[in-house]
This record gives structure tokens, C-alpha cells and sequence, in this order.
């Protein structure tokens, strides 16, 4: 079974305005709400893939029912701990130029609350999954994922790991089955620069070899990813297209490459897959189909490096 974790999540409210202006009234064309969160995004794609998943984390308030409703409406799984707090909201404002986002308050956790997820972690049993991906709120330590990873590795559980900063830096201690950071994340963990597609190797050659991590998919946006792992090392080149959705690319990144690993534990055909969705989203204006994904796995080639 396949589990996504989402330590923060929120309501994110998208407001589509012709020229956000500071200081000034925005009247919006139009809006929507979604329920967000890293790890929903990517029950959401694999929803789309046919896959079926269950989305842990933390939910309160009106907000919180909004979510769990939410993925109902989608029939994806849910079993999240509930708060007295509410749900944050983040809003993402979108003229034609430019994003601009502005995120809520996390609630907070609390001892007793972080118990009961706890065990429904130590329930999980070996051949089980676990997505953990995004921001930890500000009352959690910044080791919580690490301490989760080494959980689930005792119990024979695979871990994939999508996060950043001090997060992920003490999260890859524990050793994920796989991690996913852009190139500039890779560049802030390491404190080195990257001038070059070598550079990008060198230091995911290092998450693969001295932190034992079977596979690493470093994003580079347009310019595609690099693999470094198990599967080999190469490059995956991007397809082209007009980007106009920046939300949920890397959540549909990491479901692609789950996804069609599943299907055939070959890392070449499990990236290519994954940078097609991680496109399809950022060419939508909300999360990919698999259709779209389809549509664009042509485009994507396989270089070795």
C-alpha cells in the first residue's frame, strides 16, 4: 500500500488577477480552492494514474474538513490525525507574469497529537510505501523526518523523501529509498556551487554512495533531471511547452517516478515518466493527467552521462 505524508497541509486559494498591483484593490477574473500540501498533491496525481493511495497528516477546524472532504469527493484514502486548530490557508495570487503566494500559519502540534500519528506509522508493515514530501510546521523539531524514515526502515517500509533545508538534510541520515531535490537545494545541502551538469552528478553520486540512497532525481526545471542510482546516471531532457502552473510540478515528479516504478523497476522508464508529469502540471493549470503525461513521453530522452 501506498501512503503520502503531509506534515503542513492547507487550503491553497488560487486567485487569477490580470496585474496583482501592491497596495492597490485586485479584483479577481477568476479563483478556486484545492486542498494542497505536498503529500496530497501526490495522492491527488497517482489518483489520476489509476493508483490508489492514503493520505496521513494532520487536519483541524472548518479548514481541515474542507480537505477530508475534499479527497472524498476524489475517493482517495484519508486517515489523518484532527487538531483544535484550524488548517492553514495559503493564497496564491497569478497575473500573467508572475506568482505571488502568501502562506498561512501552520497549527501547531502537539505531543499527544504527534503520538497518534506515530502509530499509525509503526502499523505499517514491510512492502508498504511511504511519500513524506513537504514543510514541516514550526512546532515539530527539524529532525521529524528523520526519526520517521528510520521508523519505517525498521520496519521494512520504503521511504521517499521530498523536502528541503535542515529537514532534509537530517532526513537523508536515515537513508530514503529516494529523494528528489532541485539543483539548487542539492547545491544549499552540500554548500557547494554548480556550474555544471558534472557538478549535479558529483554531489548526487554522494547521496547515493555515502548516504546509501538507492535513487536520486535531481529537477533542473526546464532543463529536464539527472538520475543518479541504482538505475545508472543520465539525463532526461524536459519536453517543451508554455509553463503556467509552478504548483505541484515536483509532487507530480515524485508520483511519476513512483508510479511507473511500480509497474517496472526500471529507473529509465520510471524518470522519463516523472519528468513528463512534473511538465504536464507545470503546462496546466492544475495537476496532470495521465493523459497529458502521455502525450509528452516522446519528447523526453534519455542521455547517458
Amino acid at each position: 500500500m501506498i501512503y503520502t505524508v503531509t506534515l503542513n497541509p492547507a487550503i491553497d486559494y488560487v486567485v487569477n488577477v490580470d496585474q496583482f498591483q501592491v497596495g492597490e484593490i485586485n479584483r479577481s477574473k477568476f479563483d478556486y480552492k484545492e486542498a494542497g500540501g505536498k503529500g496530497i498533491n501526490v495522492s491527488r496525481v497517482l489518483n489520476h494514474f489509476g493508483t490508489i493511495s492514503t493520505a496521513l497528516g494532520f487536519v483541524g477546524g472548518f479548514t481541515g474538513e474542507f480537505i477530508t472532504d475534499y479527497l472524498t469527493s476524489l475517493n482517495i484514502s484519508h486517515d489523518f490525525v484532527s487538531l483544535q486548530q484550524d488548517t492553514r490557508i495559503n493564497v496564491k495570487m497569478k497575473s500573467e507574469s508572475e506568482e505571488t503566494e502568501l502562506n498561512g500559519v501552520s497549527p501547531e502540534i502537539k505531543e499527544s497529537d504527534y503520538k497518534t500519528f506515530n502509530s499509525k506509522i509503526r502499523n505499517l508493515t514491510a512492502g508498504d510505501i511511504v511519500v513524506l514530501a513537504g514543510s514541516l510546521p514550526d512546532s515539530l523539531p527539524t529532525d521529524t523526518y528523520r526519526d520517521i524514515v528510520a521508523t519505517l526502515r525498521q520496519q521494512g517500509v520504503t521511504a521517499i523523501l521530498d523536502s528541503s533545508g535542515i529537514p532534509f538534510s537530517e532526513a537523508i541520515k536515515a537513508k530514503p529509498a529516494f529523494v528528489k531535490p532541485n539543483n539548487h537545494e542539492l547545491a544549499e545541502l552540500f554548500n557547494e556551487k554548480i556550474e555544471t551538469e558534472q557538478d549535479i552528478v558529483t554531489l548526487a553520486n554522494r547521496l547515493h554512495q555515502d548516504f546509501e540512497i538507492d535513487h536520486v532525481l535531481v529537477s533542473m526545471a526546464k532543463e529536464g533531471a539527472i538520475y543518479v542510482g541504482k538505475g545508472g546516471i543520465f539525463k532526461v531532457s524536459a519536453p517543451t511547452g508554455e509553463a503556467v502552473n509552478s504548483v505541484g510540478a515536483g509532487d507530480s515528479t515524485v508520483a511519476g517516478f513512483l508510479y511507473k516504478w511500480q509497474a517496472t523497476k526500471d529507473a529509465k522508464e520510471a524518470a522519463r515518466f516523472a519528468v513528463a508529469a512534473g511538465s504536464a502540471t507545470a503546462f496546466s493549470k492544475t495537476l496532470c493527467t495521465k493523459e497529458e503525461v502521455e502525450a509528452l513521453l516522446s519528447q523526453v530522452k534519455i542521455t547517458k552521462l
